[in-house]
């Protein structure tokens, strides 16, 4: 009998998967999409902060190089303490009281950065800007898949990575132009917006049903969606799904490593580690030391390397829904390849004094073609998988370890890039790129294609029974 009740249940399921229901982008989507990317931003203006003001903290505050090392580090420290509890975090206040706690951390974070007077002050507000990191990486792109239709899911999702390389590109630019408490007030503007945001869009109807809110969820849903559309297929497909794993209380670090999330996690860790030992973020980082390094102006360099990554990210949230993520994926991951090739030419051409004329505008090429290529794809479409391919009782704790995955491989490549280009730029850059073409077959090997589906679907597909 149970056997009978089980397979009824799977036929049920896959009947309701079958229905496509129109869908429509109501005002209530596009403003909970937007107060969501606002945390987004807050993390992009934290990553970029420590480059434009680096001269200017150290003459006033009277730092030492170490001081300001530690201080730029600090951010990896807090993002991977945030990253740590981020699941549980997020499963227990919801993802909007999440996102709630996220902003008043920047916020905090941010004022007290414009008004330190000590270094112990300055890294505390850096550890706080971290946590808020943390939390941001995971529940953002969770919450915007959970909310938008799956036509639209992809794109969405990914405007979490451009909004994120807008808020780099800004404090790249203004950084230039203003002091550093001031930049630092600016970057807690975002911070009132989404507290503002928080206080009328709604929660994830997943999670509502998550925690056994049957009476709010289709309500949310009919918000989201419109008052005029009909949700009664889509409704169904969450209940039903969340009826067949709610027995299942496997939310914890030991529980993921099971045969049958075995596939799911292996693509989630993998494509998050290989973003991060692919070298993107070192060149993020240091992009100011590689462009002197290599013999050309610091400050053009990356100016041009901030604007040229926002283009193809904007065309990558309208391919995502019609392309798909592996196309893009593999766009990205070959062009990393190409960039850290040419990375490292340069810097051998110039090891060996050759073409000494030339050698810095291959670095240049190489770097924008970084810029072009990492945040549309392996930028950001780990987070796009992480956040569509975990079932809801093991979300939480896959997408923690996912995060944890993502901070530790930037944080060992953030430390460990000095030290790597001391050793040699050229072959620094060669191991990059090696590691760039791994990347390229994992994506064509291992990765699935996950546009056009529901989460219910993709979940169910890819946990083995």
């Amino acid at each position: 009998m149970e056997h009978e009740n089980s397979r009824h249940e799977e036929e049920n399921l896959l009947k309701l998967l079958e229905e496509k229901p129109p869908t429509t982008i109501t005002a209530v989507l596009v403003c909970s999409i937007f107060t969501a990317v606002c945390g987004s931003f807050l993390i992009g203006c934290a990553v970029g902060y420590s480059s434009p003001v680096q001269a200017d903290i150290i003459a006033e505050l009277e730092l030492t190089t170490a001081d300001y090392s530690l201080f730029g580090s600090l951010l990896t420290v807090g993002h991977l303490i945030g990253s740590i509890g981020c699941g549980k975090v997020t499963d227990y206040l919801g993802r909007r009281g999440t996102m709630g706690l996220s902003a008043t951390l920047f916020l905090s974070g941010w004022v007290a950065i414009a008004f330190s007077q000590h270094a112990w002050s300055l890294d505390l507000s850096r550890l706080t800007l971290g946590l808020a990191v943390g939390l941001n990486s995971y529940v953002l792109p969770v919450y915007i898949a959970e909310i938008t239709p799956k036509n639209l899911r992809g794109g969405a999702v990914l405007l979490h990575q451009l909004i994120l390389s807008c808020g780099i590109a800004f404090v790249y630019l203004v950084g230039l132009m203003t002091n550093w408490r001031a930049l630092a007030l600016l970057g807690a503007l975002p911070c009132l917006v989404q507290l503002l945001g928080l206080l009328v869009v709604p929660e994830s109807p997943r999670w509502l049903v998550k925690v056994g809110d049957a009476k709010d969820y289709e309500a949310t849903l009919r918000r989201l969606r419109g008052e005029n559309m009909d949700i009664s297929h889509e409704a169904a497909e969450i209940k039903e799904h969340t009826r067949i794993v709610e027995n299942i209380s496997e939310d914890s670090f030991l529980s993921l490593f099971q045969i049958k999330y075995a596939y799911a996690l292996t693509v989630s860790l993998g494509l998050m580690a290989l973003a991060g030992f692919g070298g993107a973020n070192s060149i993020v980082f240091y992009a100011t030391t590689i462009f002197e390094s290599a013999g050309f102006s610091g400050a053009t360099g990356t100016i041009a390397m901030a604007v040229t990554q926002l283009p193809p990210t904007i065309i990558g949230v309208f391919l995502m829904d019609n392309y798909g993520r592996r196309p893009i994926l593999l766009y990205s991951a070959i062009g990393m390849c190409t960039a850290c090739f040419s990375v490292a030419l340069s810097f051998l051409m110039k090891e060996n004094g050759w073409m000494k004329d030339s050698s810095p505008y291959i670095a240049l090429i190489g770097i924008m073609i970084s810029a072009a290529t990492f945040p549309v794809g392996l930028g950001g479409i780990p987070y796009v998988i992480m956040s569509e391919i975990f079932p809801m009782n093991i979300k939480g704790a896959a997408g923690s370890l996912s995060i944890i995955v993502s901070s530790l491989s930037n944080g060992v490549i953030a430390y460990a890039f000095n030290f790597l280009m001391d050793w040699s730029p050229s072959g620094t850059f060669f191991i990059f790129a090696s590691i760039n073409v791994f990347c390229v077959l994992f994506i064509s090997i291992l990765v699935p294609e996950t546009k056009g589906r529901t989460l219910e679907e993709l979940q169910e597909s890819l946990t083995m029974n």
